[in-house]
């Protein structure tokens, strides 16, 4: 493939809607994500992408049925020991000062970006209880993630919901049908395809 985006924002997408199309309760969907980030992980380095960024879940998505909350809340407590276990440098981004957001979690919002790092080590962030207005009003917190060159969302809506602002202000994004759970590598490399056909100038 000719030309390989550096850096991929991933909006997982269609996990509540996954559960009702098999049967489950809306919380019980956010389980069966964590596989699928994982995998996209390990997909994701073998094509050399030197940097990831995932969009756990939003100030906003806290006014959800507390069971939601408490559902979302402990996928991503478990898709960070998981991306722990995966030789990543490690980074979430997030509104820390909310209840909403997990304790488990706060000794990973310290982790510091290693100016020294080996390229062939993937930089890993995670966005945990995080918002647009939060970032903005706090200085912009998540102004260590760099500029993202493809969003990829799953679950077939065309919007940001607020992901990195700054950061995706030229992205390309590319929006797959498929629902999240249902993630295949396949569905990445289409995604990647796709990207290699865009006209990227920034604004050039």
């Amino acid at each position: 493939m000719k030309r390989i985006p550096k850096h991929i924002g991933i909006i997982p997408d269609g996990n509540r809607r996954w559960a009702r199309q098999n049967g489950l309760r809306k919380e019980e969907g956010y389980a069966y994500g964590l596989e699928p980030g994982l995998k996209l992980l390990q997909a994701a380095r073998n094509y050399g992408i030197q940097e990831l960024t995932y969009y756990g879940f939003t100030v906003d998505n806290c006014k959800r049925p507390k069971e939601q909350v408490s559902a979302f809340s402990d996928a991503c407590i478990s898709a960070v020991r998981m991306l722990k276990q995966e030789a990543a440098e490690l980074h979430v981004i997030g509104n820390t000062g909310s209840a909403c957001f997990p304790a488990e979690l706060l000794p990973y919002t310290k982790n510091r970006r290693n100016p020294e790092r080996q390229k062939e080590t993937l930089s890993v962030n995670f966005l945990v209880n995080y918002g647009w207005e939060w970032d903005m009003k706090n200085g912009w917190a998540s102004s260590q993630i760099p500029r993202i060159d493809l969003v990829i969302r799953w679950g077939g809506m065309c919007r940001l919901s607020g992901f990195l602002p700054v950061q995706t202000v030229y992205s390309d994004i590319c929006v797959l049908e498929e629902l999240w759970p249902d993630y295949e590598n396949s569905q990445f490399e289409r995604a990647l395809e796709w990207y290699r056909r865009q006209d990227v100038t920034l604004g050039g």
